[in-house]
């Protein structure tokens, strides 16, 4: 039997790259999926490539309304939520001395303030034993240059899991967080303009103990699991899918 075959399951900023992977992923492995993205077309694109299984909805975790309309959809389907998938958000190299107080704020508005709403708004659609899954990144605990703000905000959501887990263990719902490392994306290739520094990032991810950079399928693959009932005894808990960049 599928892993998720009856499940309906969220995924925030599932329109390319980890998200998109782990939309296929849940569908896949039998799961209704709801996708979402900040520009319409791309959400209908990745929802038609994705298959029947999978809704898109035109929606900025940033914006409170957008996430009403959000949850407002998902019901009129019929059905709870068993598994939400918060990984919307980005960042930016950005210095100490080049840090201003509007991109402060918006890293931490998409990245920690997009999470906790988006848990928050679907709290009353969640079922019991429902899985909720946090993004966070191995850049919390890197101390990567000139990338303080998006790490710090990681920082947050690994806190906010542990936080949520308790919260939320009477009603039954479990709260982990994925961590991942250095994974193939268009996030990561816009990290940087010029294409020689690109390069030159890309060979310095690649010197984990594995020689390499993850594949999107590789991080949604742990997505999987810890949305899955194979990790009913894990809540509070991380999964870091990183190459052992951060491990050895």
């Amino acid at each position: 039997m599928s892993p998720l075959a009856g499940k309906t399951a969220l995924v925030t900023g599932g329109t390319s790259g980890i998200g998109y992977a782990t939309a296929r992923a849940f569908a896949d492995a039998g799961a209704k999926v709801f996708i979402t993205g900040r520009t319409k077309e791309r959400v209908q694109d990745a929802a038609t490539s994705l298959g029947s299984g999978v809704v898109g909805v035109a929606s900025d975790v940033t914006a409170l309304a957008d996430l009403d309309r959000l949850i407002d959809v998902i019901r009129e389907g019929g059905t709870g939520l068993d598994i939400v998938f918060a990984n919307a958000g980005g960042g930016e190299y950005v210095t100490l001395e080049a840090e201003t107080p509007e991109h402060l704020a918006d890293t931490f508005n998409r990245n920690v303030g997009g999470t906790v709403f988006t848990v928050q708004k679907t709290l009353p659609l969640l079922t019991p034993g429902a899985s909720i899954v946090l993004a966070g990144s191995t850049a919390a605990t890197r101390g990567t240059p000139a990338f303080g703000a998006y790490a710090a905000s990681k920082a947050a959501i690994r806190s906010f899991g542990r936080t949520w887990a308790t919260e939320l263990a009477d009603r039954g719902i479990r709260v982990n967080t994925v961590i991942p490392g250095p994974i193939m994306t268009p996030g990561l290739h816009g990290l940087e303009a010029d294409e020689e520094q690109r390069q030159a990032m890309l060979d310095g991810l690649a010197s984990n103990p594995m020689k390499r950079i993850g594949d999107p399928e590789e991080l949604a693959a742990a997505v999987v699991f810890l949305a899955s009932d194979a990790s009913s005894f894990m809540t509070g808990s991380e999964i870091v899918v990183d190459g052992g960049i951060n491990q050895v």
